[in-house]
């Protein structure tokens, strides 16, 4: 990984991705493959097949130690308690108003042994967190700079997986393998709604993994597709559905939010005895057109923008969501105001597609 004095930073798998046809973008300060064959292509793979994608710019640590559950569980919203050794955890941290810092995957290993994944364009500022409230009671390392980090996504990609490694994932399971003598280690998770796992394993021998993945049917794909497969199923992104301007309560993200004494908490608690100033909400258009971050958006009397939207590749329309203020309550009509015009489109309730 390269990257130091400000330059953008090269994956792991940048050549990797180039001698297989990766057209790139700068995204979160790395060079990134946005796309390989193109993205409707990929999307279908991954939605009817499998297909591998390098998000090695996603942010991972490690923290250990005795106390290491109490200051993730002080410094988080969910509840840890509700995960075991060998379970992985969605999970927010949040400002004191209650606002989104990021949102994180916690993979548990041990009673105090976790690995946090933050989002790429975080991972600083959370491991900063994490380190000034460890002190030098608990062992904090960044695992990035050293690792790459793969997505095997598709209803095919459990097969796969468990030819290659000899690993079947299972949701939001993590697993320690071993895999020709080198540590992988390894979670059902994923950014996409299809069945799969995501692999970190040591820079060095990623590229010969990531091509020996392709060699046995996945598709490469890029972070284009990823962006809609994560869109249909209605997947916040940091940056444009979550910030630190909203709470996860105005992001219908409840279900997030633990009962133990976080950071955050008091706020969460007054913007529920007094109402929320805005919601997310989600919508699918009624004729042509394609929504997209910024566009106006009405939904009753509510107005507010659209966070996230794009072309369903599977079901064949514009889909989008986006805040909307006051809370619109069960108002369904939505306007959004595409290229000066006025398209109607009607809220749905999320995923936009079914797995």
């Amino acid at each position: 990984m390269t990257g130091e004095g400000g330059s953008t930073i090269t994956s792991p798998l940048h050549e990797v991705s180039t001698d297989l046809g990766a057209r790139f973008v700068e995204f979160a300060g790395w060079s990134m493959p946005v796309s390989f064959t193109g993205t409707l292509a990929e999307h279908e793979a991954v939605r009817t097949g499998v297909g591998v994608f390098d998000v090695s710019h996603l942010g991972r640590f490690a923290i250990k130690g005795a106390g290491a559950t109490e200051l993730l569980d002080r410094l988080f919203c969910n509840d840890l308690t509700r995960i075991g050794p060998g379970r992985a955890q969605y999970t927010m941290m949040l400002t004191e108003d209650g606002g989104v810092v990021d949102d994180i995957i916690v993979w548990r290993w041990g009673e105090d042994d976790y690995w946090v994944l933050p989002n790429g364009v975080n991972h600083d500022d959370v491991l900063d967190a994490v380190t000034a409230e460890a002190g030098r009671d608990l062992f904090v390392a960044d695992v990035r700079p050293e690792t790459a980090l793969i997505a095997v996504q598709g209803p095919a990609a459990p097969d796969l997986l468990e030819r290659i490694l000899g690993w079947r994932p299972r949701r939001f399971r993590v697993a320690a393998l071993d895999h020709a003598g080198v540590a992988v280690h390894a979670a059902g998770t994923g950014y996409t709604g299809e069945p799969g796992g995501e692999l970190a394993l040591p820079a060095e021998v990623a590229p010969a993994v990531f091509r020996e993945l392709v060699a046995a049917g996945a598709v490469p794909c890029g972070l284009g597709a990823r962006d809609t497969l994560r869109l249909e199923m209605g997947y916040p992104l940091w940056g444009q559905d979550l910030s630190r301007d909203v709470t996860p309560l105005e992001a219908g993200l409840e279900w997030v939010v633990g009962d133990g004494d976080f950071v955050g908490r008091a706020a969460l608690d007054r913007q529920r005895a007094e109402g929320l100033p805005s919601r997310l909400i989600a919508f699918r258009l009624a004729e042509r057109g394609v929504p997209r971050h910024g566009h106006r958006l009405r939904c009753g009397t509510s107005e507010g923008t659209v966070t996230s939207g794009n072309h369903s590749p599977t079901l064949g329309i514009g889909i989008g969501m986006g805040y909307v203020g006051p809370d619109p309550g069960r108002a369904r009509d939505v306007e959004v105001e595409i290229r000066g015009r006025r398209v109607p489109a009607q809220r749905v309730d999320l995923p936009f597609v079914e797995r």
